[in-house]
């Protein structure tokens, strides 16, 4: 009786611990990442600052995961609830509490791609850079605005803005904007390679001075870039000659009237270092960000001798080019008559 009585507490016995095993089993390997909609896998934001709570809340309330609790309990195990650590986590469907905690404790995260083009203004950059990190636009734009910051890489308050080449970088999503700003300039160190430099010098111009031009030449040329070269070589040709650049594209910068076709004679008479019809020379700072392609335009310009430019009245996208002034105001004359003709009085 009595070994009966023992194989039966010892078969309880077992029972039970396979029960309780199979229980801890289920909690730590059971999959446990749910996600809506039939997607297979989902960003996973984590602030920088957050603690275990904070993510937990994240997690519950995007619907990341069923069991709360199992996910708690294996984190407390693992010790996850000291060591959160902030970024973009990619989590995949039916990922078990196991492998959600090692990823999360690991910290490994997914880089993010950060691109931004099209930029005009400091705010512009500040703003399309905090859409895709997780530095905020006004810490951003603080930086961006700070000139001892600008000092200190090289630049003053107009020209800080030429240290941001556009172009697409993988960064991490929990970048600062002093992180962002820092790695920024290590991008622009490694764009100025010597070959560029000396370029740059050739020309007489500094780095700033060939991002400026290039943003001249990128505003009247942007969209048959096989052209840019061309354009480059006439602002040169003005600039060695000390004419004044009567670029229309920084007129309308100064006016902020970025979208008019006609530039009129009411537009040259606004007092602005980037009125190239009233100063000569290069203006303060940039008219936008320009592309990689228009900086080498600049860096590769043509020679020849064309001092004027006008749009093709064909509206092709091309220019007419001349040395003669006669021949622009007869180029320009057959570009405003086809203005006319289409109602393009702004």
């Amino acid at each position: 009786m009595l070994k009966k009585i023992v194989i039966s507490f010892l078969i309880l016995s077992l029972a039970i611990g396979g029960y309780v095993g199979y229980q801890y089993y289920l909690k730590i390997y059971k999959p446990n990442v749910v996600l809506k909609n039939g997607k297979s896998q989902a960003e996973l934001f984590i602030p920088t600052g957050s603690d275990f709570e904070q993510v937990k809340e994240i997690l519950v309330k995007h619907h990341f995961i069923e069991d709360e609790a199992s996910f708690e309990w294996v984190a407390q195990k693992k010790n996850y609830i000291n060591k959160v650590k902030p970024g973009r986590y990619i989590i995949k469907k039916g990922m078990n509490n196991n492998e959600l905690v090692n990823l999360l404790r690991s910290g490994a995260q997914t880089p993010v791609k950060v691109s931004f083009h099209n930029i005009r203004f400091k705010e512009e950059l500040a703003g399309v850079i905090a859409k895709q990190i997780e530095a905020d636009s006004v810490s951003l734009i603080q930086l961006l605005n700070d000139e001892d910051l600008a000092r200190k890489y090289g630049f003053n308050k107009e020209t800080f803005i030429t240290m941001f080449i556009p172009n697409t970088y993988e960064m991490y999503w929990n970048t600062s904007a002093q992180e962002f700003v820092e790695r920024m300039a290590k991008e622009y160190k490694a764009f100025w390679n010597d070959e560029r430099k000396a370029k740059a010098r050739k020309l007489g111009l500094s780095q700033s001075e060939v991002t400026i031009l290039a943003s001249i030449v990128q505003a009247e040329q942007n969209v048959k870039t096989d052209e840019q070269p061309v354009v480059a070589g006439l602002y040169l040709n003005r600039l060695k000659r000390n004419m004044q650049l009567q670029c229309d594209a920084t007129l309308k910068f100064a006016n902020k009237a970025y979208d008019v076709q006609r530039v009129l004679d009411s537009d040259k008479k606004i007092d602005s270092k980037y009125n190239t019809y009233k100063y000569t020379g290069l203006p303060p700072g940039p008219i936008n960000l320009p592309e990689i392609n228009a900086i080498d335009a600049v860096l590769n310009a043509k020679e020849h001798n064309y001092l004027y430019m006008c749009a093709k009245e064909d509206f092709s996208g091309y220019h007419n080019f001349t040395s003669s002034y006669n021949q622009h105001l007869r180029n320009a004359k057959k570009y405003q008559a086809e203005l006319n003709k289409r109602k393009i009085y702004r």
